[in-house]
Order: structure tokens, then C-alpha cells, then sequence
């Protein structure tokens, strides 16, 4: 009895560990090991969105879903780095506590083997199990703090420029006028971003020199004092600013815009390798072509209609019924653009007419050939993808007298616009489709 009262009481007494501990280390914990989870799959659900959603716009619509992407996966990406980061130093931090726990004496440098320099190099070092401890539980809060800051910002980021891109660009298109999404994005940049940085260097290049109650001191006053209510001040962000303040601002600023950086950076990488079509590997040598390329997309029954892009597509690869379906999904982003550009608008034309009008259109920007020549009779209905739930064009093609072997579909698809032509990879003005009856 008397062992437990005793035991009791040195339950009560203050661990000079945990004494030295950051208050939020469970919490820390709680969120790290549920959110993780959550984080990891986050990035490949927007990956999923942005493959459905991308082919249903145009180009003026879809830098917005771009640049919400970009800055959202960002987000994900470190948010999931962050946590398994976490869980990993905190993981180390408890390991360090329950070592210290079973050797409390420490480092035993005597029983090591060591060299007189090296061991006068350690020996030299003053350092306890408690602060090392201490050291890996602040490593540990200082990511984590620094994580979710960051992820703040770009979520802050993702809505406010964002939402302000997708509000102008909306009054835009309402009011019918045509304006690059280049054009847009700089527009939206230098009325959200120069005010504020044209105050700020004012302050600074003229700080002591500007005359209080001045027509620009009270102009850079009431900027600073606006952008400053709206979340852009120095300490709205308290964790950075308490980073800053305390770890050094050049080099704690330096991380956080270098994680930014790079985190973006990595997600539009990832995004142009699932957009693109070579394999990874040491294939210099394979004759990997365009021109000689069957790509699984053209196909049905072999295409992910969740990543892959909206191509014309056929049943499959070997037909063996009497008619070959082609689907020919429609692009805003290229389609629309060519129909302005190449196809004259009919003038008092609506409903039935107007759509019928259009289908013509589409119909001579999609022409045909099979083996080469060009199928005259050919004929687009107005129909859907039914595995995206996308608008198409549906033709079914007789290949009844087609003799047994291979055949080529050259399916033609509408002129880029204004882009530049790329030397490396020219576009043959045609989707090519393989099959075999």
C-alpha cells in the first residue's frame, strides 16, 4: 500500500522532460496522424476533377480551373508533407523520450570507440539527452506550424486571386467582349497586388522623409491600412510573423516562398507528365513517334476516361460487327475557337436552324478518311460520351466490305488558333486510329 501512495505521489511530481515540452504536442499528434491520410489522397482526387472538368472549357475559362489546381494540389501536397513529416520528428522526439527513459545517464562517451580528436571534438559538446529532447519537440512545432502556413497562404491565394480571376472573367464573357486569359490574369495581378506593393515601397524607400498628414502619407496610410484589414498585414499571419520575428526574417522567409515555390513547381510538373504521352525509362532507341504511336485513348474499351485526354475514340482495336462508332468529343478550347474563326456565324437563325447550322460546322472542321480516302458520305450526330457525360459528335461508319487486316482512320481536328506551331512535336492536323477487322 504504501508502494502505490508512493508511486502516486511521484506521478503528481514535474517531469523536467515534459516541463520543457510544447503544450501542443498531442494535438499536434491528433492531427498529423488523422489528417495524413486525408492529405495523401486529396492531390489524386484534384487530379481526377481537373482531367473531368478541363475538357468541358475554353480558353478563357480554363486558366481559372488551371490556377485553382495549381494552387489547391499545392496546398494538399504540403499539407501531406507536412503531417508525414510530423508524424516522423514527433516519432523521433518520443523515441528520444522513452531512451532517455531507459538510460538516463546519457551518452556514456567512455564506452565508445573513438579516436583522441574525435573524442576531444564530442567531448566538446556540452550536450544533454534533455537537449536534444527539447531540440527535436521545437523541430517538430516549427514544421508543423511552418506546413500549415503555408498551406494557408496558398489556399488564401487559390481563393482570393482565384475567385477574383473567375469574377472578371465572368463579367467579361457577360459583356461579350474577347480578352486573352493573359491579358485577364495581369489585369487581375496589377489591380489586386500593385497597390499594396507600390505602399509598401513607399514606406520603406521614404521612411522619415514623408511629412504626416501629407496628400501621400495619408494615401500610403489608408492603402496599408485597407490591405491590412482584408488579411494582408504583417501580423494577421501570427505564426509567420512569430517565425520571422524570432528565427530571422530573411532566412525564415526564405523557406516558407522556397517551399511555395517548389511546390507549385512540382505540381505543374506532375500535371504536364500525366498530359504527356512518352514513358519513363531508358527508351532513347524505340521508334516512339507520333506518327506511329497507337494510343490507348482512341479506344473504348481501352481508354481511362478519367485521365485521359478527349480524343476521337472507337469501339476498339479489332472490329467485328458491321459498323465502326466513332465519337468525336467536343473541345471548347479548340473546337469553339476554330467554328469562330473558320465557320460564318449565321445571322437570324435560332433554335433547330442555328443547330443545325453549327453541325455542319463541326462537320467539316472532323473530316474523315479511312485507308486514305476521304468518306464523302459521312454523317455526325449530335450525341454524348456516355462514360464523361461530355457533348460528341457520333458517326457510324459501314465497314462491311472492308477486307480482313489493318486499317487507318485519319479523324481531322480543328487548327490551334494563335498558337505557334512546335518544331519538335508538329501537329499533323489529323487524330490517327488503327484497327484491324
Amino acid at each position: 500500500m504504501a508502494a502505490t501512495i508512493a508511486a502516486m505521489d511521484n506521478a503528481n511530481l514535474p517531469d523536467p522532460i515534459f516541463d520543457r515540452t510544447a503544450r501542443t504536442w498531442e494535438v499536434e499528434l491528433l492531427i498529423s496522424g488523422v489528417a495524413v491520410f486525408a492529405m495523401l489522397q486529396l492531390p489524386g482526387w484534384l487530379d481526377d476533377r481537373v482531367f473531368a472538368l478541363e475538357p468541358r472549357l475554353g480558353d478563357d475559362w480554363r486558366p481559372v480551373l488551371l490556377l485553382s489546381y495549381f494552387y489547391a494540389k499545392s496546398a494538399a501536397v504540403v499539407l501531406a508533407v507536412t503531417f508525414a513529416m510530423h508524424l516522423l520528428l514527433r516519432a523521433q522526439w518520443i523515441a528520444l523520450v522513452g531512451m532517455h527513459s531507459v538510460y538516463p545517464r546519457g551518452v556514456l562517451l567512455e564506452r565508445l570507440r573513438m579516436g583522441p580528436i574525435q573524442r576531444a571534438i564530442e567531448e566538446a559538446r556540452p550536450e544533454s539527452t534533455e537537449d536534444a529532447i527539447e531540440r527535436a519537440d521545437n523541430r517538430a512545432s516549427v514544421v508543423f506550424a511552418i506546413g500549415v502556413s503555408i498551406a494557408f497562404i496558398l489556399g488564401s491565394i487559390c481563393v482570393f486571386f482565384c475567385g477574383s480571376l473567375l469574377l472578371v472573367t465572368g463579367v467579361t464573357q457577360a459583356l461579350g467582349w474577347r480578352v486573352d486569359p493573359f491579358v485577364t490574369m495581369m489585369l487581375v495581378f496589377a489591380v489586386v497586388m500593385l497597390p499594396f506593393l507600390l505602399a509598401v515601397g513607399i514606406d520603406q524607400g521614404f521612411a522619415g522623409r514623408l511629412r504626416p498628414g501629407g496628400a501621400l502619407h495619408r494615401a500610403t496610410h489608408a492603402v496599408l491600412s485597407f490591405y491590412t484589414r482584408i488579411g494582408m498585414g504583417r501580423r494577421n499571419n501570427r505564426i509567420i510573423a512569430l517565425l520571422t520575428s524570432n528565427g530571422g526574417e530573411r532566412r525564415m522567409l526564405a523557406v516558407v516562398f522556397g517551399a511555395m515555390i517548389a511546390a507549385i513547381i512540382g505540381v505543374s510538373l506532375s500535371f504536364a507528365a500525366m498530359r504527356a504521352t512518352s514513358v519513363v525509362g531508358s527508351y532513347g532507341l524505340f521508334p516512339d513517334t507520333q506518327a506511329l504511336r497507337i494510343d490507348p485513348a482512341h479506344y473504348d474499351d481501352q481508354r481511362n476516361p478519367a485521365r485521359d485526354d478527349a480524343l476521337p475514340f472507337v469501339q476498339s482495336n479489332v472490329i467485328t460487327g458491321p459498323y465502326l462508332e466513332l465519337v468525336v468529343p467536343y473541345r471548347p478550347n479548340r473546337a469553339g475557337a476554330a467554328m469562330r474563326k473558320t465557320c460564318a456565324q449565321p445571322k437570324g437563325l435560332t433554335g433547330d436552324g442555328l443547330a443545325k447550322a453549327r453541325l455542319d460546322c463541326l462537320q467539316a472542321l472532323h473530316a474523315v478518311t479511312l485507308d486514305g480516302q476521304a468518306l464523302a458520305d459521312l454523317h455526325y450526330e449530335v450525341a454524348s460520351d456516355p462514360r464523361t457525360d461530355r457533348p460528341a459528335l457520333m458517326a457510324m461508319i459501314d465497314v462491311r466490305s472492308l477486307a480482313k487486316g489493318r486499317h487507318e482512320l485519319h479523324v481531322a481536328r480543328p487548327p490551334r488558333g494563335n498558337r505557334a506551331p512546335d518544331p519538335d512535336n508538329p501537329d499533323p492536323g489529323f487524330h490517327r486510329i488503327v484497327f484491324w477487322r
